[in-house]
This record gives C-alpha cells, sequence and structure tokens, in this order.
C-alpha cells in the first residue's frame, strides 16, 4: 500500500501545482488585456510636416521681421516687423521643446525659396521692401494655417496637438498684423487648396492619421481565447493523470 500512497501524493501535488498555476494566469490574463487599449502612437507624417513647417517658419520669418524692424518704410511696418521676430522667437522655443520631447529632427536652414525670399529683401528698398514683406509673409502664413487646423483636428499625439494650437494663435496674429497694413493684395491670394478624394496632400494626410500606430496591439479577445485554450489543456492533462491513478 506504501507504494500507491505515495503516488497519490505525487498526484495531488502535480494538480494543486496545476490549479495554482492556472489561478495566477486568472489573475495576469485580464491585467493585459486591460493594458492593450493604449498602445504606442507614433509621430505620422503630418505631424512631422508640422513640426518642420513650424520650425522653417521660425528660421526665415525672424529675420525677415529684423530686416523689417530696421529698414521698413512704414512705422507700422517696422512695428510688425520687430514683432513678429519676437514671436517667431518664442515660437521657435516651443517647437524645438516640442521636438526633444518626441525625439524628433528639426531642419537647421529654411530651404532654398525662403532664402530666395530674404535675398529678395535685402535688395529691396522703401515701399518696394514694405511690399515684398508683406506679400511674402502673409502668403507662407495663409499655406501653413490650414495645416495647423488639420493636424489639430486628427493627431493621436498629445504634445503636437499642443504645439498646433498654440502656433494656431501665433499665425492667426501674424496674419492680421500684416493685414492692417493695407499692402495685402487680396486678388494674387493663392486660392485655398482643399484636398480631392483620395489625395495624397498634407490636409488629406493629417485627416486620416496616415502612419499612425506604432507598437503591437493585443485585443482582449485574442488574450482570453489564449487562456481558455491553456485552462482546458491543463484540464485534460488533469483528467489524465487522474485516469491512471
Amino acid at each position: 500500500m506504501a507504494p500507491l500512497e505515495s503516488a497519490r501524493r505525487r498526484l495531488a501535488h502535480r494538480v494543486i501545482l496545476l490549479l495554482v498555476a492556472l489561478t495566477a494566469g486568472i489573475g495576469v490574463l485580464p491585467g493585459a488585456a486591460q493594458a492593450a487599449p493604449n498602445p504606442v502612437v507614433q509621430l505620422n507624417a503630418a505631424d512631422m510636416t508640422l513640426l518642420n513647417g513650424v520650425r522653417l517658419a521660425g528660421l526665415w520669418e525672424m529675420p525677415a521681421g529684423q530686416m523689417a524692424a530696421e529698414k521698413g518704410q512704414s512705422k507700422r511696418v517696422r512695428e510688425i516687423g520687430a514683432e513678429i521676430a519676437r514671436q517667431h522667437g518664442v515660437l521657435d522655443q516651443l517647437v524645438v521643446e516640442a521636438a526633444n520631447k518626441l525625439g524628433a529632427t528639426l531642419p537647421t536652414t529654411p530651404t532654398t525659396q525662403q532664402q530666395g525670399w530674404l535675398t529678395e529683401m535685402q535688395n529691396a528698398t522703401g515701399t518696394q521692401f514694405d511690399q515684398i514683406f508683406v506679400t511674402r509673409l502673409r502668403v507662407a502664413h495663409g499655406n501653413i494655417f490650414p495645416v495647423i487646423g488639420a493636424v489639430r483636428a486628427s493627431t493621436r499625439d498629445p504634445i503636437v496637438r499642443k504645439l498646433a494650437e498654440e502656433a494656431n494663435k501665433f499665425v492667426n496674429d501674424h496674419m492680421l498684423m500684416l493685414e492692417s497694413t493695407g499692402l495685402v493684395r487680396w486678388q494674387q491670394l493663392p486660392p485655398p487648396a482643399m484636398p480631392p478624394a483620395q489625395s495624397d496632400s498634407l490636409i488629406a494626410a493629417a485627416g486620416a492619421n496616415v502612419g499612425s500606430g506604432g507598437g503591437i496591439q493585443v485585443s482582449t479577445t485574442v488574450v482570453w481565447v489564449v487562456f481558455l485554450l491553456a485552462l482546458a489543456t491543463g484540464g485534460y492533462a488533469t483528467w489524465r493523470l487522474l485516469r491512471r491513478s
């Protein structure tokens, strides 16, 4: 009888260990299911376009505003130039801080086109300078304004969303200041660019939140299916052990 009693004890010990393991699975797996809806969100193309656009705007509009403050023909242009340069310094700091938090790399020099605008302003004087300054900056602000709104409406990243809100205030104020000069040639402003269906333009990309996601998501259903399969397997193994005894 001693060998049989020893076998029963070993069997009971195995059953207890199996039940403990299954119980632990009940406590752990639901926790994993609850954590799944919070995936890591990566920056998408529209997010990066906003970061780069705000940075590039500061790189050329700060020196443009400084030029206007020094060589503007009208007092209003000089005042606006100084204020736009100052505000772009603040906005530039905000975008750099946002990029550092997100691990994004920003441009360090204006584009070739923006450098051409600065050269154009350097070569202009008097009322011609005032007109070029207002025209170039008003068109540039009008181009990025809808981009900011599109990214703000669709981005999943809170840092990008906050930056869009801050940039929106600055850009809107700058357009109002430029318009207050009376030099905006409305008939020469480009028409609003509304993307057609299936368009790959920036606004369409921002609306569709292209490239978002990142991280591996495991649904609650999958977790429970795996758990129930493990439970069934454990139950079958227990039945086999009892049957052998």
